[in-house]
């Protein structure tokens, strides 16, 4: 089925996210070129029907929206504004939409700066929901820009997110991810504490779970992580506790920038960077609960 408007979309970052999110589209009936910095990640969304572009520089002439899934803002920042970045071939009447958690003050002035340099309106809409919510197209997301230009991307964001909300201009979408993240990763670093606890007073941490569902301490993070720690499953991880440290960081900055009090978040983010200097960056935040535990007596 065609779309009038945005029918050409460039999708930039195939990794965790990136690559089902392509897909979501791709099933919709959207045209999708993609561009990776490791092309390999590319190959099998072509078989999927997508278009591997050789460049930014290719995808961006052959498209109206241009999605970006990044790690980190200073990624962001080189595939926008780097040698022949999407800055380099914009034009006025491309959207770029940021689907990263990328830093707030940054992506304000990431926008004003694209716009002045080639014309192209920047959107913020970071989202949560994980690889399952990508593979569902069941992604919340939340949205910073003007009101028009959301409202006109919303049928390219309809096969990946179950909603989207519009959170006001520019970076205040960035802003709203920066809260969720507040609220996830403080709850990783008391759910280690719990599970470890449970196991040093003699109770078998894999009844938690049962055990607590459904009462005041449900939530998502629970339910995923609770399970992985109480078993020290902390192979192929859909998320990685650098990303969770990095999100942390940005709530403190912003803290630092607003005059706004993080003092959970920022004692959370500093335990996950101590164990993230252990050699535990890529693994599932669920090896938190290690930082807790005795070590083992062989």
């Amino acid at each position: 089925m065609p779309h009038p408007h945005h029918g050409f979309i460039g999708f930039i970052g195939i990794g965790l996210m990136g690559d089902p999110m392509t897909r979501r589209l791709l099933e919709a009936g959207f045209d999708v070129t993609v561009w990776n910095r490791t092309p390999a990640k590319a190959e099998s969304l072509g078989q999927a029907g997508a278009r591997v572009a050789a460049s930014v520089g290719e995808l961006v002439a052959s498209v109206d929206l241009v999605m970006l899934c990044l790690a980190n803002t200073a990624v962001v920042e080189q595939v926008v504004f780097g040698e022949g970045g999407v800055a380099a071939h914009g034009r006025p009447g491309q959207t770029l939409i940021d689907l990263s958690s990328s830093d707030p003050a940054a992506t304000r002035d990431f926008a004003a700066r694209l716009e002045a340099q080639c014309g192209m309106r920047w959107i913020d809409c970071p989202v949560s929901g994980g690889v399952a919510g990508a593979e569902a197209g069941s992604l919340v997301m939340m949205a910073g820009g003007e009101a028009d230009a959301i409202d006109a991307i919303c049928p390219a964001l309809a096969p990946m997110a179950a909603r989207v909300t519009h959170m006001g201009p520019v970076g205040a979408g960035q802003v709203t991810k920066v809260c969720n993240q507040m609220v996830v990763g403080c709850q990783a670093a008391v759910l280690a504490e719990m599970v470890a606890l449970a196991e040093a007073s003699g109770v078998e941490a894999t009844r938690l779970v049962e055990a607590l569902s459904g009462g005041f301490a449900d939530s998502k993070p629970f339910q995923i992580l609770t399970p992985r720690m109480a078993a020290s499953d902390f192979a192929d991880p859909p998320w990685h506790l650098r990303t969770l440290l990095k999100d942390l960081d940005l709530a403190v900055a912003q803290s630092q920038r607003s005059g706004s009090a993080t003092p959970m978040s920022a004692l959370a983010a500093q335990l996950m960077r101590a164990h993230a200097t252990r050699g535990h960056a890529e693994h599932d935040p669920a090896i938190l609960v290690e930082a807790y535990r005795p070590p083992q007596r062989g």
